[in-house]
């Protein structure tokens, strides 16, 4: 089941996707009959994105985010599910994905690893246009659509970065560069992976600004792969909360991070200052390995609901610690895979697919 707001028709639907990655063991172990073990690292996800929208998926490191955004570019392979681009399924030949990478770009998450120190910034804003042979759009040539991408990116005028080496650029500009280097093949959407994780604070407003305006002034939808929730708090329109390889809370930006319904997002909202939290985490343990998913709510070790007893005197807990549960639609737009939530919920909203 794909969520999304109604009426509306999605740019880019992710369906029932798993990514996993087998495990190495030495020569010795397997000789001893040990078996490699398999990490799941995208575990049944559903996902829309509609046409002119910012969606923010967030989660601690380790959770899948950075796997599904490399998936839905298609660098990595799923094991099961499917990709739709404008409501056709995507397929896997090199002439599809080809043109599918033009008309959606990723933005990735440190600039300088993703620039060619040895090429000028105009060879790399220009390698896009060049990798899909575009020598004329819009009636613009070459370097005209290498230096309108500059400029909308912020970096002005544009020719005075023509022949400049990335090494010679701030960490902001290297940023503003990458993008350019995205904008400059007018994509649909634009994923940026943790886009300003990289950058000094005195800097990551101003990217974000630049995120948003690619929204509002050109109509790209827009997906980023947030580590915290601050940062959804400040550009996203939806937000999704992805937890051990799945989306386990999922709604308008608003009531996800003012009213979350997830045990995980109100942890998370406890140390976000946009958020009113608190100075201290109130989770315990690390992320669990994601060769062994618990059974059950894959969240129930780690969850205060339970350690609390909340769970058991709302007569949930074993279902916590027994029985896995798909997102439920429990205010209008916004979904949660929690049995404590849906037991405390006084009506649910039917389901909507699209």
């Amino acid at each position: 089941m794909t969520q999304s707001a109604p009426g509306d028709a999605p740019v880019l639907e992710v369906r029932g996707l798993h990514v996993s990655f087998e495990g190495r063991i030495g020569l010795g172990a397997g000789m001893a009959g040990k078996k490699a073990t398999t990490a799941r690292a995208v575990d049944g996800v559903d996902l829309a994105l509609l046409r002119g929208e910012v969606l923010a998926l967030a989660g601690e490191s380790g959770c899948g985010k950075t796997t599904l955004a490399r998936t839905i570019m298609g660098l990595e392979r799923p094991k099961q599910g499917e990709i739709r681009f404008e409501g056709e399924r995507l397929g896997t030949s090199a002439k599809i994905l080809r043109e599918y990478r033009r008309r959606v770009q990723i933005v990735f998450q440190d600039p300088t690893a993703a620039l060619n120190p040895r090429q000028t910034i105009y060879e790399s804003v220009a390698e896009g246009l060049r990798i899909h042979g575009i020598t004329n759009q819009d009636g613009l040539t070459e370097e005209k659509l290498v230096a309108r991408a500059l400029a909308r990116s912020g970096l002005r005028p544009p020719e005075r970065f023509f022949l400049v080496y990335p090494h010679e650029l701030s960490g902001g500009q290297r940023q503003r560069v990458v993008i350019a280097g995205a904008l400059v093949l007018e994509p649909e959407i634009i994923v940026a992976d943790e886009p300003v994780s990289s950058l000094d604070a005195s800097v990551r407003g101003e990217i974000l600004k630049l995120l948003l305006g690619l929204r509002d002034g050109f109509g790209s939808a827009v997906r980023v792969v947030a580590h915290d929730l601050g940062l959804a708090w400040t550009i996203a329109d939806r937000v999704a909360i992805m937890y051990l390889g799945r989306i386990v809370e999922i709604g308008p930006a608003e009531d996800v991070l003012t009213k979350p319904l997830h045990p995980y997002t109100k942890a998370l909202l406890e140390v976000v200052p946009e958020a009113g939290g608190l100075s201290r985490p109130i989770l315990s343990g690390e992320t669990p390995d994601p060769t062994r998913i618990p059974e059950g709510c894959r969240f129930h070790p780690r969850c205060p609901e339970v350690s609390s007893g909340a769970a058991a005197n709302a007569g949930v807990e074993a279902r916590c610690r027994g029985e896995d549960l798909e997102l439920i639609e429990l205010r209008p737009g916004h979904f949660a895979a929690c049995h404590l939530a849906a037991a405390r919920r006084e009506d649910v909203v039917p389901s909507t697919s699209t």
